[in-house]
């Protein structure tokens, strides 16, 4: 079930899609149901909104024509709850950030199980014990399958310069987006170095270009340049950490803004266990940039190396079905 199944047009295996109304700034009907409160158990739950209504109409539709032995769920703690009245039980996906709130842990107690696409070594301290001893933690899951390469390969397929130094930025397309500006800074700090930027970058009118800062746009072999650079500068998001752990590279993260604070837990997570240099904001001197970079040098890549598990989805998937088997065995 999704709002966007166009998402999935190129997956090979079948299945079947279910769309669901797309409800994300639908209006409410009036402002005094606008106005209404939210109960502390929920999030996001406006009154008056016909897609709301009829997008969690769709759920409760399908969950009751199929009998589903299980309810895999993103994020939402509202379906959740939604699944837990319906009696169907329903494992639901973990990420970081501060989540001891009610809303959160209503959706996790209204679960079976949550499944945290991470190694339990970067897991939060704070996360609740008694909903800890229920998460399977898959390690490091990422999406990406394209072919590592060594530098000096990965180099010469893409035209870079064997004897020069490369630190790549990847910039993402959520949140406020990556600031130009810093990185002419980080292009001072280190002229001799060649600075890329892989996605698009926020630029404020002011910024000055250098010739050793250049950017790539939106690329399709984002992992050959991972493969070709010396050191990596992103943010904190689940499957970027994963490309920039697999291909072994010191990592340099800077976090975005995310509800909840997910991406800032993460990389503190990241750099408590040495697996990333990490700053809440970017730099903004040439020394501070030259602080971070040679601390990010230094870093034992292996740490982060570690994290990534070429078997993680198997591992989800063999879970899950082992969970939906013990959870309907009847003797």
């Amino acid at each position: 079930m999704t709002a966007d199944p166009a998402q999935f047009d190129d997956r090979p295996r079948k299945a079947t899609m279910v769309e669901l109304p797309n409800m994300i700034g639908a209006p409410s009907r009036s402002p005094a149901l606008h106005d209404q409160p939210t109960p502390e158990t929920m999030h996001c739950v406006p009154l008056g909104v016909e897609e709301m209504r009829r997008h969690m109409g769709v759920i409760a539709q399908t969950l009751c024509e199929h009998d589903p032995a299980l309810f895999v769920i993103d994020v939402s703690a509202e379906i959740a709850m939604l699944s837990r009245i319906m009696s169907v039980p329903a494992v639901t996906i973990r990420m970081h950030g501060e989540r001891d709130d009610k809303g959160h842990v209503a959706g996790y107690e209204a679960c079976v199980g949550m499944l945290a696409p991470f190694d339990e070594r970067i897991e939060q301290a704070n996360y609740t014990h008694r909903l800890r001893e229920r998460t399977f933690y898959t390690g490091g899951l990422c999406t990406t399958k394209a072919p590592l390469r060594g530098r000096q390969e990965a180099r010469e397929t893409l035209g870079l310069p064997e004897d020069r130094r490369i630190t790549l930025v990847i910039a993402g397309g959520g949140g406020s987006g990556t600031p130009y500006a810093p990185l002419t800074v980080a292009a001072r700090a280190e002229p001799d170095t060649q600075w890329l930027i892989a996605g698009p970058v926020h630029r404020e009118g002011h910024e000055t270009d250098f010739g050793n800062l250049r950017e790539l746009g939106w690329i399709d072999n984002l992992t050959d340049y991972l493969c070709a650079a010396d050191r990596v500068i992103a943010s904190a998001g689940d499957n970027t950490v994963h490309e920039i752990a697999r291909a072994g590279k010191p990592f340099l993260c800077i976090p975005e803004w995310r509800y909840f604070d997910e991406q800032q837990a993460k990389a503190r997570e990241l750099a408590r266990l040495g697996a990333a240099t990490y700053r809440e904001t970017w730099p903004a001197s040439i020394p501070e940039w030259q602080r971070a970079l040679n601390e990010t040098d230094a870093l034992d890549t292996a740490i982060l190396s570690s994290l990534h598990h070429d078997d993680a989805a198997l591992k989800a998937a063999e879970w899950l079905e082992t969970l939906a088997t013990d959870l309907w065995r009847v003797s």
